[in-house]
Parts: C-alpha cells; structure tokens; sequence
C-alpha cells in the first residue's frame, strides 16, 4: 500500500514537472470539479422537482451578443451561452468516465485471457475483436441510440434502460451512447494487452507462480493485472477524449441529448444562427470542447512517457 501511494506521488511529481502536462492536469481538473458541482446541483433540480435555472430564458433578450449580462450573449430562447457550456461539462465527464471505463474493462479482461490461455480462448477473442473492428463504430454507435431512442427494446429492457439512466441521471438516449461507445471501443485496447499478455507470460516471475501451484486466476489479478494496467490508464486517457468527441457528434446529429445541454447540441443550434452573424453559441461551445480534449490530449501523451517502462523505468 505504502509503495503505491509512493509511485503516485512519483507520477504525480512527473506529471507537474513539466508546464504543459502540469497546465493539462490542472485544466482537466477544473474540468472535473466544476462537473461534479453542476451534477450536484442537477440532481438537487430532479429531486426538488424545480427548473435549473441555466434552462429558463428572457424571450425578449434572444440572440443577444456578449454583453455585461450575458458574458457569452445568449441563444435563441434567451437562456445565457456561459450557463449552458458550463452546464455540458457534466455530459462529456459521464460519457468518458463511463463510456471509455467500459471499453477499457473489457479490452483488458478479453486480452489478457486470450494472451495467458491461449488456444480456443485466444481463438474465440481474436474472432470477436476482428468482428468488431469490421463494423463502422460511429454508425453502430448512431443505429443503438436510435433504437433506444425510439422504443424499440422489450417492456422489461426498457424499466432497466430507464431506471439504470434515473440512476446515472442522463437520459436514455445518453445510455445508448455510453453503452455503444464501451462495446465498440476496447478492440485497440484488447490486442494490445493481448500481445503484452503473451510476452509476459514467459517472464521469470510468471513461471515461479506457476511452479509454486498459484492458480490462474490469482497470477492473472495478483501477477500479470498489475504489470500492465500503464497500457489501461493511458489508453483510457486517449479513449475519454474520443468519447467527449463521439457524444458532440452525436448530439450534433440530434440523437444524443435533447433536455440536457451538450456542446454538440449547442453546436447544432449554433450553426443554424451563424449565417446571421450570431457567432457565440457555437464558438463557446467548441472553444470548451478544445480545452477538454486538449487537456485529455497532453495528459495522455505525458502518462505514456511517465509510465510505459519501455520509455522510463518508474
């Protein structure tokens, strides 16, 4: 326990001893924080069953540029620019967090079964991973949030869909999203745990657990998990901010969030006003999309110098 908790501060160190990846990791976690109170703050909305007051607008201020009032100007209904990106953030955090937490857990668990067992089992995952990487992730994601979207689950898949997205506090459509962006996401992930899997299978310390009657479950969790889960965090790095990316896309087509606000929804709606000159819904909404995945950019390539012991032994 002691010398994980003295790795991470020697990350940490690592990460802040550069003034780009310290500026990305500090950014990010304003991201974060500032998340995580507009969440609270959405829930206490839902269960005091009150309006957030970033969705009321003045109708008699619409379309409005930047002002002392209004920051960022205001949109078409007259609810503030500033409010609505800031009130996003909550939308691209859930969707990375667990968009790209599921796609990791599953590129890892398929790998390094594959990679330790070999044979039918390393047969059965490079079948399904081939599978997967055949099919057009975006349309796939797009076809699963429509069929959600429009009622088209079994009566008892949609009380789990629905009381599963009252947990999370998203709309089911997000939950489509979330889930299509997991089960379409680890195949990167899952061939390069397998590789690393194989080659580890044949260090010294492997064979000595085996020889000493470990089981495979406790070499693979206590012996093979921990020796390359660098491989998993800088891959979920990478991973979050292509799913911040996938979840604008997507509700910039209209089938990602609809009550909700969301930086592809504001661009969206931006770009139908653009052609009237009215340029700040849609640059706040990007200008807050570039500093999330820039940060997640940096951090990302940062942790891979950091922690790859190939690149730097920790």
């Amino acid at each position: 326990m002691l010398q994980s908790v003295k790795k991470s501060q020697k990350i940490i160190k690592k990460i802040f001893s550069e003034k780009m990846s310290a500026f990305a990791a500090v950014l990010f976690l304003l991201f974060f924080i500032t998340g995580i109170c507009c969440e609270i703050y959405n829930v206490s909305c839902r269960v005091n069953h009150s309006t957030p007051f970033y969705m009321t607008g003045n109708i008699d201020r619409r379309n409005e540029p930047p002002s002392n009032d209004h920051w960022l100007g205001t949109d078409y209904s007259g609810k503030d620019i500033l409010w609505k990106g800031v009130f996003s953030i909550p939308t691209a955090l859930k969707v990375g967090i667990i968009g790209s937490g599921a796609a990791a857990v599953i590129g890892v668990l398929l790998g390094v079964f594959a990679g330790y067992f070999g044979g039918k089992t390393d047969d059965l995952v490079v079948w399904i991973y081939t599978t997967f990487a055949s099919l057009p992730t975006l349309l796939l994601i797009l076809a699963f949030a429509l069929l959600i979207q429009k009622g088209y689950l079994s009566e008892s898949l949609s009380v789990i869909f629905a009381k599963t997205a009252a947990l999370l506090n998203v709309e089911q459509g997000m939950l489509a999203l979330y889930i299509g962006i997991g089960l379409t996401g680890w195949v990167t992930l899952c061939r390069v745990v397998r590789a690393e899997t194989k080659r580890l299978k044949n260090a010294a310390y492997i064979q000595a657990a085996e020889s000493l009657g470990f089981s495979d479950l406790r070499i693979i969790f206590r012996h093979l998990l921990p020796n390359i889960m660098h491989i998993a965090i800088i891959y979920f790095t990478m991973r979050f901010a292509y799913a911040v990316m996938t979840e604008s896309i997507v509700s910039y087509l209209g089938l990602g969030m609809q009550m909700t606000p969301s930086w592809g929804k504001m661009i969206a709606d931006g770009q139908q006003q653009l052609w009237r000159g009215m340029w700040w819904e849609i640059s706040t909404a990007t200008f807050f999309l570039f500093l999330l995945v820039l940060s997640l950019h940096v951090l990302g390539d940062r942790l891979r110098d950091v922690l790859d012991p190939h690149l730097q032994d920790i």
